[in-house]
């Protein structure tokens, strides 16, 4: 069983540009790519779940989403994100996989042999924390995106991802 970091993708590894459908609009955070390569290089797996709720408010294309998650990619590097997952659905849809439902995360540990109770989830919502809490994860919490506004029991609070990154690598 492998251990692996789930990542929150907008406020957490980019910046948040509401409903982003534009790659022109991707921002990675400083850091964000070197601290994923630092996981990277100690044995982690490294995962995206994204809530894309503006597939099914009909804001953004599948099409558009996939171009922003491609610009995304690139501007991280090759070779950090061993899969990502999305879900299109609005809130008030019946869905596993809406966070703060667990579902992306349990299909992707099923998929690549993960240890949840050794793995983290990190985003800038309470509803990533609670994703982490179901799925059996630790959860951190950080201030970028919406992370300032939230209040929520994080294992731990970071500035940033980067931050979070070397809190998880100086526990283990």
């Amino acid at each position: 069983m492998s251990r692996a970091v789930f990542f929150d993708r907008d406020g957490t590894l980019m910046e948040d540009a509401h409903y982003c459908g534009d790659p022109a609009q991707v921002r990675v955070f400083p850091g964000a790519a070197e601290a994923l390569r630092q996981l990277k290089d100690a044995g982690w797996r490294i995962f995206v779940v994204s809530n894309q709720s503006g597939i099914g408010r009909g804001l953004i294309t599948d099409e558009q989403y996939h171009a922003v998650q491609r610009e995304f990619l690139r501007q991280l590097g090759d070779g950090l994100i061993d899969a990502s997952y999305y879900c299109p659905d609005a809130p008030g849809v019946p869905s596993t996989r809406r966070k703060p439902e667990p579902g992306m995360v349990f299909e992707a540990a099923g998929e690549f042999g993960i240890d949840l109770e050794a793995s983290y989830l990190v985003g800038d919502k309470a509803i990533d924390i609670e994703c982490g809490r179901r799925a059996g994860t630790g959860a951190i919490l950080v201030r970028t995106g919406y992370g300032r506004e939230q209040t929520c029991a994080a294992d731990f609070t970071a500035e940033d991802a980067a931050a979070a990154v070397r809190w998880i690598l100086a526990r283990r």
